[in-house]
């Protein structure tokens, strides 16, 4: 079937361009628009006889086949992801398709989020190439779940793509929701309730994505409720079959979500490939891993890393600003980018920093130890070897969360964290003043020695700030899931005794304490309800009705010593 039987070009409205003009305004988007035209519900036809729809983009003058830039996306194809993603590559010449994946928006199926976007991309790559407007060229853009229907196909197109950019996603997409074993229940259930919205038209989805309080204390109740398998029927009102399969599918041996992971996939076939990512982003340590594989394997690649969130609008304008520079170079014969190819934001130094690599080089390491006396020095423990610190973590009243990577556009990335750092189930340690100023850039490692009176439990750390006047600002963290089929492992050694040396990896960063500041080490049992209750008993979590409370000690003396190890810049110039 040509294209001119399904659909015929119409001009965008009045209201469409005047709203293009606004975005293009918000995401401070440089260069002059051309018009288009747009080919409305395309049908895709899928191996199994499921059909999926598209819409097509094309310049006015376009007078011969053109490449094409594929965006999947499972939000729709009208609205403000569409406006952002695909429109303002229109409005500058490029020709692209977007289509809405399986049982989304009005294509065939049932959306199975992560399962089935393999075959889907390539059935539609391969369609996309067969039509008469498409010069066989084709690159694919997109963010979160649009970069991870990018990996589902870049590393599999035969022929290869042209090109890719994908912004705040990773290869392994279902990181984004489990975190060293620790489901991040806040993230999953912010989805659901965004995903519930995707056949509810422009409107309802744009009010999901607004602060309103009475739903914000409607999901805290949610988050509470036990069992956890109706959370989602409680949150949206229906059954949200991602949130049943996240539930039932939390343990960190369950291979159910690999059909969707393509981290260990032979990479020779990548095209050339533009990340943007953010220091609070969900999906950071996964994209810089993606990175840094891209880079060994040959792929040229390139990296930005900024001081923003997920899905925040001054990301998506720089995400964009890259876009057209990167896409336009491969599709439309365009300068190509100039620098070196990571450049990422020191926060707190309001700089940006361009260099070869990531991590940069000329970095060293730091150890910082923690202390009895709840300080954080850099001379070795010499307490006695059964010094401890210990708190009781009870999943009634569960340590609270605040900032750090979330989901959510309207939740705040950085807070003061004194009022959790005041609770007696969080241990706080903290350094003397700075006399100069700490550029910390690169992966923070806490390695801690700890006894738990139960063995399942969590272990949740975090770095913040502490400025002259008092306030503790979050800088970066990590948690860690221990339990049974966990320990032993690569990051947890067990002694005799029963002691576990945790070796956790926190969120990478890039940040400058500033002299006269302080660093804080907190520890604490979880983060409520960014990370799901850990119950204490092992029950399943879709189905847990019952928890224990935890004791944790953390040992300080003789060889027990625990200690903080940070990567310093030495010379930025090395």
């Amino acid at each position: 079937m040509t294209i001119e039987e399904t659909s015929r070009a119409i001009a965008p409205s009045l209201t469409k361009r005047l709203l293009g003009r606004l975005v293009d305004s918000m995401l401070k988007l440089p260069g002059d628009t051309v018009p288009y035209s747009i080919r409305r519900d395309l049908p895709v036809p899928m191996k199994d006889g499921a059909t999926l729809l598209g819409n097509l983009y094309q310049p006015s003058e376009m007078s011969g086949p053109m490449p094409v830039v594929l965006v999947r996306s499972p939000y729709g194809r009208e609205g403000v992801i569409p406006m952002g993603e695909v429109e303002t590559l229109a409005r500058r010449g490029f020709q692209v398709f977007v289509q809405s994946c399986r049982g989304t928006f009005g294509s065939g199926g049932q959306f199975r989020a992560f399962t089935t976007e393999r075959e889907d991309g390539l059935a539609t790559l391969e369609w996309v190439r067969a039509q008469s407007w498409c010069d066989g060229r084709v690159a694919t853009k997109g963010a979160s779940y649009l970069g991870h229907t990018q990996w589902a196909i870049a590393p599999f197109a035969d022929p290869p793509l042209v090109a890719s950019s994908i912004t705040v996603a990773a290869s392994r997409i279902i990181t984004g929701f489990y975190d060293r074993g620790a489901p991040q229940l806040e993230v999953a259930l912010e989805w659901v309730r965004l995903v519930s919205k995707k056949d509810s038209g422009f409107r309802p989805l744009i009010a999901s994505l607004l602060p309103d309080p009475a739903r914000a204390r409607k999901f805290e109740q949610v988050a509470r409720s036990l069992p956890l398998q109706a959370a989602d029927v409680a949150l949206t009102g229906e059954e949200v079959p991602f949130w049943r399969e996240f539930v039932g599918h939390a343990e960190p041996d369950d291979d159910h979500w690999d059909v969707g992971d393509f981290s260990n996939v032979d990479l020779a076939g990548m095209p050339p490939t533009n990340m943007v990512t953010g220091w609070y982003d969900l999906f950071m340590r996964g994209q810089l891993a993606d990175y840094t594989r891209l880079r060994e394997a040959g792929v040229e690649a390139r990296l930005t890393i900024g001081p923003w969130g997920h899905g925040r609008p001054d990301l998506s304008g720089a995400a964009v600003r890259s876009d057209l520079i990167w896409l336009g170079h491969y599709l439309l014969d365009g300068p190509a980018p100039e620098g070196p190819p990571v450049r990422f934001f020191l926060q707190e130094a309001d700089e940006w920093i361009e260099t070869d690599f990531w991590p940069p080089r000329g970095i060293g390491s730091t150890a910082l130890y923690l202390h009895g006396d709840a300080s954080l020095s850099d001379q070795p423990v010499d307490h006695p070897a059964d010094a401890v610190t210990s708190f009781t973590y009870d999943p009634a009243d569960p340590t609270p969360s605040a900032g750090g990577a979330m989901l959510s556009v309207t939740s705040p990335m950085r807070v003061d964290n004194r009022h959790i750092e005041s609770r007696s189930d969080v241990a706080v340690f903290t350094g003397p003043s700075l006399a100069e100023y700490l550029d910390v850039i690169g992966t923070v490692v806490a390695e801690i020695r700890v006894r738990t009176s139960r063995p399942h439990a969590d272990l949740f750390v975090r770095l913040c700030d502490v400025s002259p006047d008092g306030r503790s600002m979050n800088v970066t963290d990590g948690i860690r899931r221990l339990s049974p089929k966990s320990v032993p492992a690569e990051d947890v050694e067990v002694d005799g005794d029963g002691t576990l040396l945790v070796t956790l990896e926190l969120m990478p960063t890039a940040y400058r304490f500033r002299k006269g500041h302080r660093l804080r080490l907190q520890v604490s049992g979880g983060a409520f309800p960014r990370y799901a209750r850990n119950l204490g008993n092992g029950q399943p979590m879709a189905s847990a009705t019952s928890w224990e409370t935890c004791t944790i000690e953390l040992l300080h003396g003789g060889s027990n010593s625990s200690c903080l190890r940070l990567p310093v810049q030495a010379d930025r110039n090395a």
